[in-house]
């Protein structure tokens, strides 16, 4: 859910200062970052400030739901927000997308880059369209910081392909904190929220738990995992996108990792100070994983699995019920690419048809998606809605369906 492209461009330019207190109601909003949102069931929303390594809380409940809840559609989307802020196009970088339960608008949370500085923002589409910066100062909230904190001076280490030499780009990465991972996803459920991201020490992947309202309390837990094409036990590497889900009886996180494991984990093996082991039961291929929504199709609950290189995956929740676990005793040794045959692995669902490249997608109403979507053609970054059984735009095919002929024939 969280891009890394966007973070080092926040990093570069971004104050970072660590939480000193584990829970503060203050006066002045402090956010130096907006990444991840996520809502809680009646609209207070939850934004991931890994610069400041806190979680806000925002009371955006008491809202109206609409009778119907309309689609949305606007091009160019990300011009529109910069002329909004003031700034360049070039000059936005988009985080994160979730939508209000009730009132079923459209939050967007950016970073809005000046000369010299970087500051947040958060954008608001409403039902009819109109796009506007919300004044997050003069709305109530609360700030939970994190323990565990991942420390400012660690960075990630630049790397060439095969035998070549970093280039620039890549030398690039070398000025990004490993801190700008500490919050990837979260997930609001039973007056819990569940965080997952990278924490302080070399076990890096971890999970927190925190009751809301805030009360300062929070555990933390590491979790480790067999990546199947990796073919090796992993430490370091945080959950990328996840949903809560009963499976097997029991209430698991559902986790989708880089490159690309499925992961199951009891909510009940979240203790603080714990080290888990993840259960991998999948692995779709390589890529990086972006957004999981959670809808129902035919009946059917279903997770939406969004990737940066790939389709979307719609995995069956019901299919993940006595899934094999899998250990490195059961594949063959070494790296599993897409072409081996040993790939996918699983129950991965299916792959499905998606026009363009979806940025971040998040579930609007029953039966629709609202996607960020890049064209094919023209490259423009537009929010579009798509039905959830072919979220498709029909504009961009041209199918035997489209013929004039077609239709003659069926008279």
């Amino acid at each position: 859910m969280f891009n890394l492209k966007n973070t080092a461009i926040a990093a570069l330019l971004a104050a970072t200062a660590m939480a000193t207190t584990a829970l503060a109601d203050e006066a002045a909003l402090d956010m130096k970052f907006a990444g991840a949102l996520e809502f809680s069931d009646t609209g207070t929303l939850f934004v991931g400030d890994n610069y400041n390594g806190a979680i806000y809380a925002f009371d955006l409940t008491g809202g109206t739901a609409p009778d119907q809840v309309a689609p949305v559609r606007i091009s160019d989307i990300d011009v529109k927000i910069a002329d909004v802020l003031g700034v360049a196009a070039s000059g936005l970088a988009i985080n994160d997308m979730t939508v209000h339960p009730v009132t079923a608008d459209i939050f967007v949370s950016v970073t809005r880059i000046g000369n010299f500085e970087a500051s947040p923002a958060l954008m608001k589409v409403s039902q009819d369209g109109k796009i506007e910066m919300m004044d997050l100062a003069s709305v109530p909230f609360q700030k939970q910081a994190l323990t565990n904190y991942p420390d400012q001076v660690t960075r990630f280490r630049p790397r060439g392909v095969g035998p070549n030499p970093p280039l620039p780009r890549d030398l690039a990465k070398g000025e990004i904190k490993l801190s700008s991972l500490a919050i990837m996803d979260m997930e609001f459920h039973d007056g819990e929220l569940f965080v997952s991201g990278v924490a302080y020490d070399n076990f890096l992947s971890s999970l927190r738990r925190m009751p809301y309202p805030f009360t300062g309390e929070q555990s933390s837990a590491s979790v480790e995992i067999y990546h199947l094409s990796h073919d090796q036990n992993e430490t370091r590497a945080p959950i990328r996108a996840m949903s809560i889900q009963e499976i097997d009886g029991k209430t698991q996180i559902v986790a989708a990792y880089t490159c690309s494991p499925i992961v199951l984990i009891g909510l009940d093996e979240i203790v603080d100070g714990a080290k888990i082991t993840g259960r991998a039961i999948s692995d779709y291929g390589n890529g990086q994983p972006l957004d999981m929504v959670s809808y129902k199709l035919q009946g059917q609950d279903m997770l939406f699995l969004t990737n940066n290189s790939r389709s979307p995956q719609v995995i069956p929740v019901d299919s993940m019920n006595n899934a094999k676990v899998y250990t490195a005793a059961d594949l063959p040794r070494g790296g599993q690419m897409d072409l081996s045959p040993t790939m996918p692995i699983g129950p991965v669902g299916k792959t499905v048809m998606f026009d363009g490249m979806s940025l971040h997608i998040a579930a609007l109403g029953d039966g629709m998606f609202v996607s960020l979507t890049r064209d094919m053609f023209s490259g423009s970054l537009n929010m579009d809605s798509n039905p959830t059984g072919f979220p498709n735009r029909f504009y961009n095919l041209i199918a035997e369906y489209d013929f004039p002929q077609y239709w003659a024939e069926k008279q």
